[in-house]
């Protein structure tokens, strides 16, 4: 069973605890799959903060939570909320997450705050050569290659697109590489009006604009519809000009798979904002970034009743099967070491 988490002092000695045994497992397994990550690693703490307005209907709370993989180590996690809660894993991808149920609502305002303390080295093309290219499961296999609600893989808009694709060998770095050309030849990164934000394929052919999901959407179909394995993976940005402050927002970026290349880092979106970055961020994915969940269409088990979520980074609160909006969220940072 999850831990229960409880008073204050049970929840700094959660967070003890778990840095303890998670940092000794997470630490296997990036050796494991990664030979240890290489070079000097970027240090910085993140909070992730909710407060929930008081109500008189029951009410059920879920929040993501950040993991150690090949391309972050989280050395340190604590979470501090006066309320009983647990962490639980999404079956699909394997994402963490805690959930409080509050049958009775709240009668006072409630604060919550998960504390990480974080090392991201840069994954580059010279560190990926230097490591064991990692196999991909059937399993794998079809959940990235497998289309979501906002991300045909086939049909004549897909198929369209694709014959406008430079022509080379399938399933290659070559074919990756024009779909990222072609998505940011033919996307504009801005956020007017309303419908982009979704990571909808229809509305980034349509509209050619919107946000990184946009962006990283229509990358997913047209990768995984020449059957390149696409990962889509959202976070938080963490500014490299400057040494603390608040972020406002997620960003998302894509990891495909080649069998010559293993997990192969993409930023279309941010390759549109900065042209001269554009060779950068084909194959390179710097330390300006928190990844927390990965996927689409996730389903959280009990308490979640309202229908899959598009992607999971804020905090996501329902009452009897409906969103409930009465809260406020916020996210900081600050380098250490």
């Amino acid at each position: 069973m999850p831990p229960k988490i409880g008073s204050f002092a049970q929840i700094i000695l959660l967070g003890l605890l778990m840095s303890c045994v998670s940092s000794q497992k997470d630490a296997a397994q990036v050796q494991s799959e990664d030979d240890q990550l290489q070079g000097e690693a970027r240090k910085f703490s993140f909070i992730y903060s909710v407060r929930v307005d008081p109500t008189f209907e029951a009410l059920d709370i879920f929040l993501p939570i950040a993991q150690s993989n090949g391309q972050q180590t989280i050395t340190n996690m604590v979470i501090r909320s006066v309320i009983d809660g647990e962490l639980s894993e999404e079956p699909r991808y394997g994402n963490k997450f805690w959930h409080a149920a509050l049958p009775d609502g709240l009668t006072d305002t409630l604060d919550i705050s998960i504390t990480y303390d974080v090392q991201r080295p840069e994954n580059s093309l010279q560190y990926r050569n230097k490591m064991k290219i990692p196999t991909l499961t059937d399993r794998e296999k079809e959940l990235f290659l497998s289309e979501n609600a906002h991300v045909p893989v086939s049909g004549n808009l897909v198929d369209s697109i694709r014959t406008r694709l430079v022509q080379g060998r399938p399933k290659s770095l070559e074919k990756a590489r024009s779909i990222y050309n072609y998505v940011i030849d033919n996307m504009e990164y801005k956020k007017i009006g309303s419908g982009w934000g979704n990571g909808d394929t229809y509305w980034a052919c349509d509209e050619k604009y919107g946000n990184c999901t946009d962006f990283h959407a229509l990358f997913t179909s047209l990768a995984r519809a020449e059957q390149i394995p696409s990962r889509f993976e959202i976070g938080f940005p963490i500014p490299e000009d400057k040494v603390s402050g608040n972020i406002g927002g997620y960003h998302c970026w894509i990891n495909f798979y080649l069998p010559e290349t293993g997990w192969f880092p993409v930023d279309a979106s941010e390759a549109w904002k900065h042209p001269d970055k554009k060779e950068l961020l084909f194959g390179t994915q710097p330390t300006d970034r928190l990844q927390f969940t990965v996927g689409r269409d996730l389903e959280l088990g009990p308490g979640h009743a309202s229908g899959p979520l598009n992607y999971f980074i804020y905090p996501h609160l329902e009452q009897n099967g409906k969103l409930y909006s009465g809260f406020t969220r916020s996210f900081e940072y600050r380098e250490v070491g």
